[in-house]
């Protein structure tokens, strides 16, 4: 069986105002114990021998803020890993001014072949609004050791709808973007998940938020910007030039097996779905001990499987293949999902034909509405998991 493997590694520099993953700074001497925790999680997990992993992602946090050592033996292991199983992907997630040339060299000499870099924007007032730490400055100079590095695939993340932000400001930070010579953006809107600083600021009315107007223009800027500028968008927040979408991040909306390893990373494999606790300290407490690490486990029920296989695929541009999904859950989606393929293609936000239904353009601009309908055809699903695993920084 085929698997996305995502390594999860906690630790940021500071928190990021908007960011809802389970991150946190460093305490002193908990690097060598972490990595030790998680070499031992990998083995456990690729003791199967029928999976083989066909693409890896090390996430966070910020991977690169792992010191030398605890870092080389990190990816030493997961070195072995993708010399085994030869994967068609390997993900290195860093922030700028997180890379440095020697730790480039180390993730390229064990098999990285992607690195993705969250910039979010090139403007400094935007930054401190989303509690980034790092400069404007320090984008550029990172993706150029990025670039020499000789990794196969770059990509560079960005958010619109920061307050504040205008739409010469979001174009300037798309120009300055293609400028550092990425394969791949990935263009969010912001969100304000509860239980982040940004939310506690919109709450008590230090921020406003975008108007949801100016974030959906902003939107369709982006779309036509980077189209002309060779740019594919394969994903309602993804673009790419031929040949360099994320493999890792498709397994995920095409709902395919995955495994996690680290606090709070989840698992998705034969129908069951589970997350490790997170708690670093627990985690590695745990895996000392050779004592269970995971949590919220759960099997699908085939209903169940089908509404979220069908909301992660429309978030594809190309959308739902109707004789793959058929053939992966059982059912016939014109048939399940008769309701709101009715309302949506009535009112022009989907379009379905012999072979696909997706959303249109207009369509995308509401995807949250139309999937959470989808997803709803499902009453006896649990709440957790309504994503899955890791997508995106």
């Amino acid at each position: 069986m085929d698997i996305g493997l995502y390594v999860h590694v906690p630790f940021c520099a500071t928190k990021c105002g908007y960011c809802d993953f389970y991150s946190h700074a460093p305490a002193p001497g908990v690097f060598t114990p972490l990595v030790d925790a998680l070499l031992d999680e990998l083995a456990s997990a690729l003791s199967d021998p029928d999976l083989s992993v066909e693409t890896i992602f090390v996430g966070g946090g910020t991977p690169t803020l792992l010191p030398a050592g605890p870092l080389e033996r990190l990816f030493a292991a997961l070195g072995l890993v993708a010399q085994r199983h030869r994967p068609v992907e390997f993900t290195v997630e860093a922030n700028p001014a997180s890379l440095t040339d020697a730790k480039a060299r180390l993730l390229r000499a064990h098999g990285v072949n992607r690195v993705s870099m969250g910039a979010q924007s090139f403007h400094a007032h935007e930054l401190r609004v989303l509690d980034r730490i790092h400069s404007p400055h320090d984008i550029a100079p990172s993706a150029e050791i990025i670039r020499r590095s000789g990794f196969e695939h770059f990509n560079l993340d960005l958010i619109f709808g920061i307050p504040g932000q205008t739409r010469a400001s979001w174009l300037e930070s798309l120009r300055r973007a293609i400028a550092c010579g990425p394969d791949h953006l990935a263009c969010y809107g912001l969100t304000y998940e509860p239980d982040t600083a940004l939310h506690d600021k919109l709450r008590t009315g230090l921020i406003r938020p975008a108007d949801e107007g100016f974030e959906a223009e902003l939107y369709d800027l982006t779309v036509d910007f980077l189209t002309a500028r060779g740019f594919q968008q394969y994903e309602i927040s993804n673009y790419a030039r031929p040949g360099a979408g994320s493999r890792h991040n498709v397994r995920y909306w095409l709902n395919l097996p995955y495994v996690g390893i680290g606090p709070s990373a989840a698992s998705f494999l034969n129908g069951r779905r589970w997350r490790n606790l997170p708690d670093t300290a627990e985690y590695v407490r745990r895996r000392r001990l050779g004592l269970d690490t995971a949590i919220d486990a759960e099997m699908l029920s085939p209903r169940a499987s089908a509404g979220e296989t069908a909301m992660l695929n429309l978030r594809l541009v190309e959308g739902m293949d109707r004789a793959a999904f058929h053939a992966a859950t059982g059912f016939d989606p014109l048939v399940l999902f008769a309701e709101p393929i009715a309302r949506y293609a009535g009112q022009g936000l989907l379009a379905v034909d012999d072979r696909r239904i997706r959303l249109t353009r207009r369509g995308r601009l509401v995807a949250d509405t139309v999937l959470a309908d989808f997803l709803a055809t499902a009453p006896d699903r649990p709440e957790e998991f309504t994503s899955a695993g890791r997508i995106g920084t």
